[in-house]
């Protein structure tokens, strides 16, 4: 499934029912749910920047390239398509490089609008070593590898990193003074991260120490779970002191927001345009001139009205803060925003009484 971040010209085709007969519509959508992910750490990049192919049965690319630049959707000839993502190309072992994606094959008749539903989990699988100071005192010439088939990673003493991997056996290997030995051997299986403590006793001789490799099972994170869009990373802080982390953890995207109308929430997506009483099907983009409202999408290529929701900015620090004629650079920025989900707001389903907001 290995993806190049080619990008291919192509445009949404936002009127279906023009379309030739024998056609379809293909759409895509990245799974919002809470379970979507599991957790390697919080090195999940940004959904937007995801590598999306879809092709068709004889093995023609459509579009392959960013996911927050794909179209919304395709008007395709009926047969079978294959949809692809991938959070980052991987094709050899690599330190803090977890790699999330999906693959889906479908069929689309002619008059039909059908939607791919992609559901990221990890799909190589990593180590990380906890290595105690006895074994530093033992072999302080020693060298530690991991190697996957053919390729070696050096793993140094110091290292705190996660060392990925495609699934399959990755050995754990000491060389000491020119003499190299297995320490251990062990099948990893997609979304697995092993967490290994290596020890030696004090007082042995260098090289002649008996090793102790241990699964830290407290640190097998086969079953931690990752909210789409919430990487860990550095941001900027609430304006109101929610916590981040449970923030991002149960945030609604805008894909799920209608379901939840009259509810408080936090929401998130990606800015892209404003001047939602302008005329016309789509948001404006750029020389916005009210600072009122905003829209955001599902992901930053998204310009349809009826695909964004259309956001109230109250008058105030907030409204000074996040308005795109005051900060036309937010455009394509990805924003967690907490309010109140209303049917209908210029068109579209709003959210109003926004009172906090995370820039990402």
């Amino acid at each position: 499934m290995a993806l190049l971040p080619l990008a291919a010209a192509l445009c949404a085709c936002d009127d279906f029912s023009s379309g030739p007969s024998g056609q379809g519509e293909l759409r895509w959508i990245l799974d919002g749910k809470t379970d979507v992910f599991t957790r390697a750490s919080s090195e999940v990049p940004d959904t937007n920047d995801f590598l999306l192919k879809v092709s068709d049965s004889r093995g023609k690319v459509l579009y392959e390239g960013p996911y927050g630049e794909s179209p919304e959707s395709l008007l395709v000839d009926a047969g079978s398509y294959t949809v692809c993502v991938q959070s980052v190309a991987f094709t050899a072992p690599a330190f803090s490089k977890p790699m999330y994606g999906d693959e889906q094959v479908v069929v689309v008749k002619a008059g039909d609008s059908v939607t791919v539903k992609l559901t990221c989990t990890l799909r190589n699988a990593g180590i990380r070593l906890r290595i105690a100071p006895d074994f530093l005192t033992s072999y302080p010439d020693g060298v530690l590898y991991l190697k996957s088939g053919d390729t070696r990673l050096m793993y140094s003493y110091s290292e705190k990193r996660i060392a990925y991997f495609k699934p399959g056996q990755v050995s754990l290997l000491l060389n000491d003074r020119g003499q190299e030995q297995v320490l251990l051997t062990r099948t990893l299986a997609a979304q697995e991260i092993l967490s290994l403590s290596i020890s030696a006793p004090y007082g042995g001789k260098a090289g002649s120490s008996v090793i102790s490799v241990a699964v830290d099972t407290t640190k097998h994170w086969s079953s931690d779970l990752l909210v789409i869009g919430g990487d860990g990373g550095t941001n900027e802080g609430p304006l109101h002191g929610d916590d981040t982390e449970e923030v991002t953890s149960s945030a609604i995207s805008v894909g799920e927001a209608a379901s939840h109308v009259n509810e408080d929430i936090w929401l998130y997506g990606y800015i892209v345009g404003g001047d939602l009483t302008s005329a016309g099907a789509t948001v404006k983009t750029s020389k916005i001139t009210k600072n009122t409202h905003l829209a955001i999408a599902a992901r930053a290529s998204v310009t349809a009205k009826s695909s964004c929701i259309a956001v109230e900015l109250p008058k105030g620090s907030l409204r000074d803060e996040i308005n795109l004629v005051d900060h036309p650079d937010l455009i394509g920025s990805r924003i967690y925003i907490k309010g109140k989900v209303v049917n209908a707001y210029f068109g579209t389903t709003g959210l109003k009484y926004v009172s906090d907001y995370i820039l990402k």
